[in-house]
């Protein structure tokens, strides 16, 4: 079997899992590096969860183009490129589990439910484990991954084709029917796209994920698409000598390989559920930078956060967050390595070291609790193509920000507090919609300076010099990409009112992703970052970073679309106008008497503060000036206010008669 391929230009990334159907939940990894064949071979194992579907019967009949089988067999869409698979087996789970007393019985099931076999029961169970056990359910996982296959006499059936990897069994129509944990044995190619091999400066192999246009795709299968959200653990196998550096949220120690001591293995593992792109491996020769002067006990010491809200109620799945834990607020400093070839190890220590911690106490001062519980930095071969690269856990900078001089410590400095403010804006809050990249870059590029300051020290007049040094410098690299570039490649939003959509399956595809050009444009960085800075003027710098702290406080552990920022910012900044501020202008100005212009700009803030005072003077101005009120009309409706939109129906009601007739179906469009 095999999928039509998309009708998309060329340029465009083919997100094919059918996520509307089925999700992995936990992925299971256990790989081999062979730098003498520069592949990486071994197995991944994914326990599924069917996706909850409305409905009579409680089941997806699901008849979408590409999801079933020639023989209408329900199939698991997997993102796949550069891969070789050899086999995929259905896991027995029930051989290793049933004996153990480990999980709690089902005491019901709904009715709605197709007949669920008890290995069914037991995966759902394991799953479902409540994040205080998070330990003892990854112990769990693990030695599920390693059950042997069903011998039950059916066999999974298996596809590739240039994007993706299409999994079925006979005889399953429906995703509530189809296996909950299977195990994938496969290898990737030389020349895969998710990872490089290469060698560092002092000429000894490695290898890294390069944070490929296509992710992670061509290192193991995977749903890509961001609301794809998912735990994983990873046992990576690597010539001794080499360390193993990854996501993960405990320092691994290597352990020698039982079969050979030519081999080392390293264990990493995550607890919050995040999309399958941010997963990051490095293997090489790295040593770790030592540090010759301790950290000041300014940098480590605890800030008093009484005033701190530390009940956090969080929206997003469970997971021991961190942002509910107290102690994790008066961590200034979270604990960090630095990892360097032996060439650059001097100018590590000497530049990177100092700096990350003073750039990671600023961080937290600007934005609070760390996301993450430990960070280490990797300085990468010259081959990088970026400045540096975020990643759970995990920084890659590039050797460029080490150089000679003073200025190598601005560089270094600003771009290691960039790479910070994306544990925040773009890993602990993603986009939903990857074409909406300014969301995470716009925002690190716009706390980059206010972190960087921070951890300099500069005085108001220095860090307002500051600002506006790097403001002219970004204005004019954007506007020579602006007349260089083409004006499809400059579009924060190229998806428009479509953003966040996905096919009945769950797939997608984003836009301009396989563009060269795209991956060397700082557009989106440099729009997002000015249209922050223009609020920012708006508001002042103070109530701008209580923006960012409570954007934080809202939607950690979630995926937004843009609209999402810009309504908590509208809410946020509208706060900087008490009642009594807006009875004091209505007085002293006495605005109902200004021309329409002033009127039509003391109505929006009435509207937008919700200030029921002066709800009579927006009824008089959408009753006499008409050629001005449309807009005012969608601003009653958008608030979600019953008052207010009670308000702008009335008004329709008593002019409707003698409107403009393109101005009336616009208003009952908006209205009715």
């Amino acid at each position: 079997m095999e999928l039509k391929e998309d009708l998309n230009p060329s340029d465009d990334l083919p997100l094919r899992s059918n996520t509307n159907h089925i999700l992995v939940r936990h992925y299971v990894l256990d790989l081999d590096v062979h730098f003498d064949s520069r592949i990486i071979s071994g197995s991944i194992t994914l326990f599924l969860e069917p996706v909850e579907t409305s409905g009579s019967t409680g089941i997806s009949t699901i008849q979408t183009s590409g999801q079933t089988s020639p023989d209408g067999d329900f199939t698991l869409v997997l993102d796949c490129c550069d891969l070789t698979v050899s086999k995929v087996e259905e896991l027995d789970v029930t051989s290793v589990l049933s004996s153990l007393d480990v999980l709690p019985d089902v005491s019901s099931r709904s009715s709605a439910d197709v007949p669920l076999t008890r290995q069914t029961d037991l995966i759902r169970d394991l799953i479902s484990m409540s994040c205080s056990q998070w330990r003892h359910k990854h112990q769990l996982l693990s030695l599920c991954s390693g059950a042997p296959g069903v011998q039950d006499g059916s066999s999974m059936r298996f596809n590739t084709d240039r994007w993706s990897l299409q999994v079925w069994k006979d005889g399953v129509t429906f995703p509530q029917q189809f296996p909950r944990a299977l195990r994938i044995c496969y290898e990737t190619k030389p020349g895969g796209g998710s990872v490089r091999w290469t060698r560092d400066q002092d000429n000894r192999e490695c290898v890294y994920t390069a944070g490929s246009p296509i992710n992670n795709r061509a290192l193991f299968p995977c749903q890509e698409p961001p609301v794809a959200m998912s735990t994983w653990q990873a046992t990576v196998r690597a010539p001794s000598g080499c360390v193993v550096l990854m996501s993960g949220e405990e320092e691994a120690l290597p352990t020698q390989d039982q079969d050979t001591s030519m081999f080392s293995v390293w264990r990493y593992y995550v607890t919050m559920a995040m999309p399958a792109s941010t997963f990051t491996l490095a293997v090489g020769h790295w040593r770790q930078v030592t540090e010759e002067v301790s950290l000041t006990g300014e940098l480590l010491s605890a800030i008093d956060y009484s005033g701190v809200d530390g009940s956090i109620s969080c929206c997003h799945g469970d997971y021991p967050c961190r942002f509910t834990m107290q102690s994790a607020w008066s961590q200034r400093v979270i604990p960090h390595r630095v990892f360097s070839c032996d060439c650059l190890l001097h100018k590590a220590q000497m530049q990177v070291l100092p700096l990350l911690s003073r750039c990671l106490a600023a961080a937290h001062d600007v934005l609070g609790v760390h996301p993450f519980p430990r960070l280490d930095v990797l300085i990468v071969p010259s081959g990088f193509s970026s400045l540096g690269m975020a990643s759970p856990h995990i920084i890659f900078l590039s050797q460029s920000v080490l150089s000679s001089g003073e200025n190598s410590r601005s560089l270094c400095g600003s771009r290691i507090c960039h790479e910070i403010a994306h544990s925040w804006f773009g890993l602990v809050i993603g986009a939903r919609d990857w074409t909406e990249e300014w969301i995470s870059e716009g925002f690190a590029t716009c706390l980059e300076d206010i972190i960087w300051a921070r951890a300099q020290q500069l005085s108001v007049q220095e860090t307002a010099e500051q600002f506006e040094l790097k403001a002219l410098l970004r204005w004019r690299r954007l506007s020579d990409e602006l007349q260089n570039s083409k004006e499809e490649l400059q579009i924060l939003r190229p998806n428009m009112e479509k953003t966040g959509e996905v096919r009945d399956s769950g797939s997608s595809t984003v836009k301009h992703a396989l563009n060269p050009d795209k991956s060397f444009m700082q557009v989106h960085y440099l729009k997002g970052f000015f249209l922050l800075r223009f609020l920012s003027s708006h508001v002042g710098e103070q109530r701008f970073i209580e923006f960012f702290r409570l954007f934080v406080k809202t939607f950690h552990g979630q995926l937004i679309l843009s609209q999402v920022r810009q309504r908590l910012f509208t809410e946020t900044k509208l706060k900087e106008l008490s009642r009594g501020s807006l009875r004091a202008l209505h007085t002293t100005y006495r605005l109902q008497t200004q021309d329409a212009e002033v009127q039509h700009r003391w109505c929006e803030l009435v509207v937008k503060h919700a200030y029921a005072q002066a709800y009579r003077d927006v009824e008089e101005f959408l009753i006499h000036h008409q050629a001005m009120g449309v807009y005012l009309y969608g601003e009653l409706m958008v608030q979600e206010k019953p008052t207010q939109q009670a308000l702008a129906r009335r008004c329709l009601s008593l002019v409707q008669e003698e409107m403009d007739q393109s101005a009336r179906r616009v208003v009952e469009e908006m209205v009715l």
